[in-house]
């Protein structure tokens, strides 16, 4: 069975296959964890105290110890600008890979995209498989001046992807889901170019404004409104060029967007065709002749009442110690009844609703009423564990959070996601997994069970799915973190039913809960690279029923 958490891109680390391996018997919370060094549920090697001693030569130094570089509160503000006057270089490939030596042969440990300046140190370091040089660039790794990148910042294709993925944002980009299929183009259409290729234009505009008035569609101007926050100082450019009729500068006069996507060489007008259950992720988006026009991360030119603008859900989890203290309960269904017991009747009646996703405090009492377990809230009503699920630290503590370690606990029964700093629970939110709940992961859409550790992070990627009937493209799916074979944590911009298994094997996260655990876990992401590697040091995940 080939499925979901497909990655297009190749992994740095790892090959991103289909999400298969055999069904293991996952350790409960109260068993003790492998020791230091012994094989996983997985078979893999657990190295809770792996020194630096022990990664691979070529590998980038481990992160300092001491104080944790970000909390669960999520990166607000980017770091200041490279310094004037540095040296840098520019990334002008979809993906620029950043090497742990300057040989090609050497680990990657990350890579930028189209656009990315990042600052150099240093002359060419060799040109071992690469005649233009490499480059060594902060805060570690080399990067092969060719046709991936390049020392000219005024590149064409620099200067036109100059719009960055938001890392201060539940999602970095612009998203839309194709609500009706239709042609991609590599310059604007002109009215001979719309006449060949959108024959039924007039019938499909018709049909877009009926569904306007009828509330089933946003209007054309919530493009002009997709960001809901001030934006960082850095992309106030960017903020007044959306809000600008002006046409961006490669498309005026006729002119093509630059050859990103790998399919606008030719002199073709039209380059591709988007289908339903297509999403795609916009860096730009302008008026022409009455009609809206975005353009995708690789800067293809697609009509914008063929999408419906995304803004993704805006729940997001809790602080433990802050928003809440243990024990409470995550709502993770909707319809929720909160119970009171009549001791007239003897019996538990419905007395008012308790909200989808919220977190309830309880008193850690318990009560079992026709076979359904309630748990009691501090309110003095009974919330039913049909609907919630109640959360409380590890019985017993693994080893990696004995040794200080961040590490998540991941509880498919519960739907329920716990994030540790060592033996402190800080963070506890819902998720969706697998869809096939508690079956075999290698014949249907369930999440592997079992310790892993994260090895690679992508600010966003694009994944799909070629399984007849179930075919779909998610260009830049956003805060994507594998852990094992194409198994990640990432957000999910097309749905909202975080707390309800959902997902064709991978763990969904509300895009906001995404963004603040890949700026938490390890390995970090450098400012301005796209992706990171690293083996063995990642953060532990710890998925069990």
């Amino acid at each position: 069975m080939r499925r979901l958490c497909f990655a297009l891109l190749v992994t740095l680390a790892a090959g991103l296959g289909a999400c298969r391996d055999k069904k293991d018997a996952s350790p409960s919370l109260s068993a003790e964890a492998p020791a230091e060094g012994s094989a996983a549920p997985n078979g893999s090697t657990v190295p809770a105290g792996t020194s630096a001693a022990d990664a691979p030569a070529d590998a980038p130094p481990p992160p300092p110890s001491g104080p944790l570089l970000v909390d669960l509160s999520g990166i607000a503000h980017l770091p200041p600008p490279i310094p004037e006057g540095a040296p840098r270089l520019a990334s002008i490939s979809m993906r620029t890979e950043v090497f742990a030596k300057p040989d090609p042969k050497s680990q990657r440990v990350g890579y930028l995209r189209a656009g990315a300046v990042v600052e150099t140190e240093g002359d060419v370091a060799g040109t071992a498989g690469c005649s233009g040089g490499w480059r060594k660039i902060k805060p570690h790794g080399f990067v092969c001046i060719g046709q991936e990148a390049t020392l000219d910042l005024n590149h064409p294709v620099v200067r036109a992807a100059t719009r960055r993925p938001d890392i201060t944002q539940k999602l970095p980009y612009m998203y839309g889901i194709v609500t009706r299929g239709g042609p991609v183009y590599a310059r604007i259409p002109t009215e001979d170019d719309l006449k060949q290729h959108e024959r039924g234009l007039k019938k499909h505009l018709a049909k877009w404004e009926k569904d306007k008035e009828s509330g089933a569609t946003y209007g054309l101007d919530v493009w002009m409104k997709w960001k809901t926050t001030p934006s960082p100082p850095a992309l106030e450019a960017l903020e007044q060029r959306i809000t600008d009729p002006d046409l961006p500068w490669f498309l005026k006069d006729g002119g093509r967007a630059p050859d990103l996507s790998g399919k606008a060489a030719t002199s073709d007008v039209k380059i591709g065709q988007v289908d339903r259950r297509n999403g795609v992720a916009f860096v730009e988006t302008f008026l022409h002749e009455g009609r809206r026009y975005n353009v995708s991360t690789d800067l293809r030119v697609m009509p914008a009442d063929r999408f419906r603008p995304i803004r993704g859900s805006d729940f997001h989890g809790y602080e433990i110690g802050k928003d809440i203290e243990f024990p409470f309960a995550l709502v993770r269904r909707p319809g929720a009844k909160r119970w009171v017991w009549d001791e007239g009747k003897k019996k538990l009646v419905a007395n008012g609703e308790v909200a989808w996703r919220s977190a309830v405090q309880l008193t850690g009492k318990q009560k079992m009423v026709g076979g359904i377990l309630h748990y009691e809230m501090k309110d003095g009503g009974y919330v039913d564990d049909r609907h919630a699920g109640r959360v409380d630290p590890a019985k017993k503590m693994p080893a990696w959070g004995k040794n200080g370690e961040k590490w998540i606990d991941i509880n498919i029964t519960k739907q329920v996601l716990v994030a540790y700093e060592g033996t402190r629970a800080v963070f506890a939110t819902l998720v969706s997994s697998g869809e096939s709940g508690l079956d075999d992961p290698e014949t249907s859409k369930a999440t592997k069970r079992g310790i892993f550790r994260i090895h690679t992070k992508y600010v966003t990627v694009t994944m799909d799915s070629d399984t007849v009937g179930e075919e779909f493209e998610l260009r830049d799916v956003p805060y994507v973190q594998y852990f094992e074979d194409g198994y990640a944590l990432h957000g999910a911009y097309w749905h909202d039913r975080f707390g309800q298994p959902k997902s064709h094997g991978c763990v969904n996260l509300a895009p906001e809960d995404a963004r603040r655990l890949f700026h938490w876990t390890e390995p970090q992401v450098p400012h301005g690279w796209h992706g990171a590697a690293r083996s063995l040091t990642g953060t532990v995940v710890f998925i069990h029923p």
